[in-house]
């Protein structure tokens, strides 16, 4: 890691966004949020920009190592961007809409990225690359891992698919720019912990991503972890809680909508069905929130 700890999150007035600034923040970062709209909550100096427009996006990183942000210390040159902007989910615009943005937007942040000469790109992928919501293909084994073959079901999840290409090749042109992608679970904030006991009655409302969810806290310290991790090239990561949603057994969920499916053998009682294995051996990811609590 690099010794500066200046850091551009984009999409930072968002759930995710807002969760990496002050898990940044908390950790002695400084941070500037790139967003087109506003934050609710001032934590850092704001600047806002269209990152489908590449000139902009550039120069967001060019120009922050000249913003103060509220604690009137300089930013300094960032060493890295975390990128957490976008359409969030698909279903909320068009299919087409969805991808062009997604894709359009991830391409002209990495593409200033290498050009500014940041060493590090954090960037949210998605669960929904494993072929959420599962319903033309099942999942082959579970936990799943990040072996377990992409296969996106939805433009969202097409455009995230190709940006773990575009991270690889990206790389491969400038092996000083490390990509890091977190294929993030579903995000709960604290305030939605409130709507868990209404996926009890029924386990189906909620097997589109196998019971998965993650704190945006706990997001929030995959994204730190990723900045500080020492991992080579381009590479993904699942990050979700270490439970389900559901007060069944992981194994009983399993056998009644996914029959058949292998299971590890060793498979905790509520053990998340998306594994976070390798996060935990490679990043240091360790989740910090449960709703049993």
């Amino acid at each position: 890691m690099s010794d500066d700890k200046s850091v551009v999150v984009t999409g930072g007035s968002g759930k995710a966004g807002r969760a990496a600034i002050k898990e940044l923040l908390a950790h002695g970062y400084t941070v500037m949020n790139v967003d087109r709209e506003p934050p609710h909550e001032t934590l850092c100096h704001f600047m806002r920009a269209d990152l489908n427009d590449l000139g902009q996006t550039t120069d967001c990183l060019r120009k922050a190592a000249g913003i103060v942000d509220r604690r009137r210390d300089p930013l300094g040159t960032p060493f890295a961007v975390i990128h957490m902007a976008g359409i969030p989910a698909p279903g909320l615009a068009p299919d087409a809409v969805t991808f062009q943005n997604n894709l359009m937007t991830t391409y002209n942040v990495f593409s200033a990225a290498t050009a500014v000469g940041l060493s590090r790109v954090v960037w949210a992928s998605s669960e929904t690359t494993y072929g959420l919501p599962l319903t033309r293909s099942p999942p082959l084994f579970a936990p799943v891992t990040e072996d377990h073959p992409l296969v996106p079901e939805s433009g969202y999840a097409l455009a995230k698919t190709l940006c773990e290409r575009m991270a690889q090749e990206m790389h491969r042109w400038n092996p000083g720019t490390r990509f890091v992608g977190l294929r993030i679970s579903n995000i709960l904030e604290e305030a939605d912990y409130a709507l868990i006991p209404g996926f009890q009655a029924d386990p189906r409302l909620r097997a589109w991503n196998m019971w998965s969810w993650v704190d945006s806290r706990d997001v929030g310290q995959a994204c730190r972890l990723a900045l500080e991790a020492d991992v080579p090239g381009a590479d993904a990561f699942t990050i979700a809680a270490a439970d389900t949603l559901m007060r069944r057994s992981s194994a009983s969920l399993m056998a009644e909508s996914y029959p058949g499916v292998p299971l590890r053998p060793d498979l905790g009682e509520h053990e998340t069905l998306l594994s976070i294995e390798k996060a935990q051996r490679l990043l240091g990811y360790t989740p910090r929130y449960t709703w049993r609590n």
